[in-house]
């Protein structure tokens, strides 16, 4: 596991601030490659999370709300005597600083995400992923064969669906089929290009689409197209981390504890969302 000091040399940009100087801690930055003569001094007990804010799930590292999925974890390994640290990165980026045994984990991973991580019983929500289009379009999606002569717009590394995901894939290197964005705050950057005609379709969970038209009102409002998938969602941990499976177990006994108690609903309800089935 890399630990607090490093997590924020790993997040600085290099030359920002001195080898010995540390960043407020959750503070939301971009990451560099760190030191890794450093790695003999990690703290055992906290455990670094890494994603891109995909709110309400996890949000921006270090707000007020970092989103339920960050919330579960600090009350998860609390109670078991660790720390959580969450950095913000972009989502491709964040798995790479993962694989690498820079973080621990990353958050609101699919299975297809990251396939060889370690992932805990339990999953930290379910995501809902839909199809948008801009205002005035009236394209329906009626399977994979309907997005010929469309442009797709997706988030690089992320995993949507198995079919979507193999579509993707073989269309990637032709961007008038498929449009990757990548680095933080994507959503934003989507949704504009929506509106301005740029791109046709873009997929998104239908909650992170919600919060963020929700409190950025300057967003134009895209179409809903409708949902094509949904699945669990889970705070995965590194295989290259040897405690990968003791996290993902304390992480799996402590939200069944959390539903239990009743304070896994608490947790969510503070985010608006709906306590979801393990079903």
């Amino acid at each position: 596991m890399f630990r607090a000091i490093l997590a924020a040399l790993l997040i600085s940009l290099a030359g920002c601030s001195p080898p010995d100087e540390k960043p407020a801690s959750g503070v939301s930055q971009t990451s560099d490659k760190p030191d890794n003569s450093l790695a003999a001094d990690r703290d055992k007990l906290t455990v670094i999370i890494a994603a891109d804010p995909w709110c309400p799930h996890n949000c921006t590292a270090g707000s007020d709300r970092e989103g339920y999925a960050i919330d579960i974890a600090r009350a998860v390994f609390a109670e078991a005597g660790y720390r959580v640290e969450y950095i913000n990165t972009g989502w491709a980026r964040a798995i790479q600083l993962a694989k690498d045994n820079h973080a621990d984990a990353v958050a609101g991973a699919f299975r297809g995400d990251v396939p060889n991580f370690v992932f805990p019983q339990e999953p930290s929500g379910v995501s809902r992923t839909h199809l948008y289009t801009n205002a005035e379009s009236q394209w329906v999606y009626k399977g994979i064969a309907s997005l010929k002569g469309h442009t797709l717009l997706a988030i690089n590394g992320y995993s949507y669906s198995p079919e979507l995901d193999s579509y993707i894939e073989r269309n990637r290197e032709n961007q008038g089929s498929v449009w990757l964005l990548s680095g933080p705050d994507p959503l934003a950057r989507a949704i504009i290009l929506l509106d301005q005609h740029r791109t046709d379709v873009f997929v998104e969970d239908e909650l992170v689409m919600n919060w963020a038209l929700q409190n950025q009102a300057d967003l134009p409002v895209p179409r809903n197209a409708g949902e094509i998938y949904r699945a669990p969602f889970f705070i995965a941990f590194s295989p290259a981390n040897p405690n990968a499976a003791e996290l993902a177990r304390i992480l799996s006994g402590g939200i069944k504890n959390l539903r239990q108690s009743g304070r896994l609903n608490d947790i969510l309800a503070g985010y608006g969302v709906p306590l979801f089935s393990v079903d």
